[in-house]
This record gives C-alpha cells, sequence and structure tokens, in this order.
C-alpha cells in the first residue's frame, strides 16, 4: 500500500512544484495534466522509496526540473510509489541528508 502521510510542509512544497511544471508545459505549448496527478506522483515518489530534496527540486533550473518530474512520472510504479527501470531524479535526497 502507497504511503500517503506527507508533512504539510512538504505537501506545499509538492504543490508548488506541481503548478511549475504545469505552467512549464502550458508556457510551450503542450497540454499539461490535471496538477492533482502531478502531485500524486511527486508525493508517491517522494514517501515510498526515492525520497526528494524538496526544496533544491523547487528551486531547480527548468531543464532539471523537468527532467525530474517528468522521469518521475514516466517511471513510477502507481501500485507502490517506488520508481522503476534504474530512474533516479537527480533531486534525489543525498544519504546523509536522510540520517538527518
Amino acid at each position: 500500500m502507497i504511503n500517503w502521510s506527507s508533512t504539510m510542509e512538504d505537501t506545499r512544497i509538492i504543490s508548488a512544484c506541481a503548478g511549475r511544471f504545469a505552467e512549464i508545459l502550458k508556457s510551450r505549448g503542450i497540454k499539461a495534466p490535471p496538477q492533482m496527478d502531478i502531485a500524486m506522483d511527486l508525493t508517491a515518489c517522494h514517501l515510498n522509496g526515492c525520497p526528494l530534496d524538496l526544496q533544491r527540486l523547487l528551486a531547480a533550473e527548468d531543464f532539471d526540473f523537468s527532467h525530474d518530474v517528468v522521469g518521475i512520472r514516466n517511471h513510477i510504479d502507481r501500485r507502490t510509489g517506488t520508481l522503476r527501470d534504474c530512474f533516479v531524479p537527480r533531486m534525489a535526497a543525498k544519504e546523509k541528508e536522510l540520517v538527518q
């Protein structure tokens, strides 16, 4: 079962990331998926096997930001929340950050 228990702060940042990604797509003439779908994929990834450095993700340049969001959306197993195909987001939390 997928863990959906994110903190309010994580939820706020993930929501901002979803909005930013939708705006990036729209600015390029691409129809964006619902922001809720984007947020659910990011949340599932973050809480189920690949913690993200959400602050770094939100602050990343458009190219790196889009790489991670598209990669997560393309490689997430929506039944488990884990990433498949050895995809690792650039803004994955470093191991030392997880210990703190």
